[in-house]
């Protein structure tokens, strides 16, 4: 959990009943909360509340705000006339932790209309346990404090300056292109980064409570971007990570991908709304083979379409193995057209994992929608992950995932 902080919480009539529910959730985590109303649906004006958060925030009475209307725009519009105030409209964990971590937001404004409620207790965890601590964010939003003011300036260049984190990172990019060439060009790769890039996976049948359990200790301690677990083990997950940036990603119609497409989409939302913010769903791999494209586009694009209600991510695995090139290059083109975000190699059940040469196919097929790509399958080294990154992949599944971050370490990642 996050520590006790004092927060003003405000909504208008239609932001009401989430902020009722926020005020439970809030206080359950051990927060202090200000109830800036309104107390009922009769109709209120939502900046006269909203600018009541930003006073109590901006007079430091409060360390954070939450404000709730219909669409979180114009909450965010009142709260920013507030000297002092960083308000931030956001409709997911990313763009939460990132008005945190990129713009250091005191206040969060959401929309009702928008944001389910399991949604949006996610974004509110989110935001209150983000910081920013990068200088160069930390230099920016200054420079919009001091617009604020009236005082700032620009560079006497006329560009921007490095800051200390900016050169920080130039030093260590250099470090380690001089240790490559030492080593005759062994790849090192930033202990942050790696950890960012794994979905750490545990999908066995005969996964226990206590190897969910540790399964999230281990995630949480090397902050893998999340944990990829069976459906029935999503609200455990959820439960243990509750309050870290660690997401939890669910496994749909694994790992045959023979399921009716309703059956994948019901199998979604439960997952959601349990608390996965990522789906990986299997292909009708059948349907595929046999030409049927607009059944396999369905099938994607209800999942898709079930993710996207409640601000989740679907990555869609093709299982590369049973596919011949030209099937590995339809069913990406078949993905981008259901609208899902990631296409992935594997479901680690199939007769052979990733390859460099499906996931260069892979990439070079989805660069025109800018679609991520999840190798997964076999990856157990530093090494292969390595080589996965360097034909495209954005995102690496391993069961493997803390032997990887040793093995990194031992070759000199920082």
């Amino acid at each position: 959990m996050t520590q006790a902080l004092r927060i003003a919480l405000g909504a208008d009539h239609g932001g009401f009943e989430l902020k009722q529910l926020l005020l439970e959730h809030l206080v359950a985590s051990g927060h202090s909360v200000r109830d800036c109303g309104t107390g009922s649906k009769h109709p209120v004006d939502y900046p006269v509340i909203a600018q009541e958060v930003a006073r109590l925030v901006a007079s430091r009475e409060c360390q954070f705000g939450i404000m709730v209307d219909g669409a979180g725009i114009g909450s965010a519009m009142a709260a920013n006339k507030v000297p002092g105030v960083l308000a931030a409209a956001c409709y997911n964990e990313v763009l939460a932790r990132n008005s945190r971590e990129h713009n250091d937001a005191n206040v969060l404004t959401l929309g009702a209309g928008q944001t389910p409620p399991a949604l949006a207790r996610a974004i509110v965890d989110v935001f209150l346990s983000a910081s920013c601590t990068a200088d160069r964010h930390r230099s920016r939003v200054q420079m919009i404090r001091d617009s604020e003011r009236g005082t700032m300036t620009r560079p006497a260049s006329g560009g921007p300056t490095l800051s200390s984190d900016d050169l920080d990172r130039i030093a260590d990019r250099v470090r380690r292109l001089l240790a490559e060439r030492q080593s005759g060009g062994a790849a090192v790769m930033p202990l942050d980064r790696l950890a960012a890039l794994i979905d750490h996976t545990l999908l066995r049948p005969e996964a226990t409570a206590a190897d969910i359990e540790r399964l999230c200790n281990e995630a949480r301690q090397h902050r893998f971007y999340s944990v990829c677990v069976n459906p029935s083990n999503v609200k455990q997950a959820a439960s243990l990570l509750r309050g870290t940036p660690v997401k939890v990603c669910c496994v749909v119609g694994f790992p045959l991908g023979a399921q009716p497409p309703e059956s994948k989409a019901l199998e979604a939302r439960r997952a959601i709304r349990e608390g996965a913010r990522e789906i990986d769903m299997v292909i009708n791999i059948g349907a595929l083979k046999s030409g049927m494209n607009e059944q396999v586009r369905d099938d994607i694009a209800q999942v898709s379409d079930a993710c996207h209600e409640s601000g989740a991510l679907n990555k869609v695995i093709i299982e590369t193995a049973l596919l011949t090139d030209e099937e590995k290059v339809r069913a990406c083109e078949l993905t981008m057209k259901a609208g899902a975000e990631f296409v992935k190699t594997s479901t680690g059940f199939g007769p052979s994992g990733a390859s460099a040469a499906d996931v260069a196919l892979m990439s070079r097929t989805v660069a025109p929608r800018k679609l991520g790509v999840k190798a997964a399958g076999g990856i157990r080294t530093f090494a292969d992950v390595v080589k996965m990154v360097e034909a495209g992949a954005t995102r690496v599944g391993s069961s493997s995932s803390v032997k990887i971050i040793d093995e990194a370490k031992a070759l000199g990642a920082t």
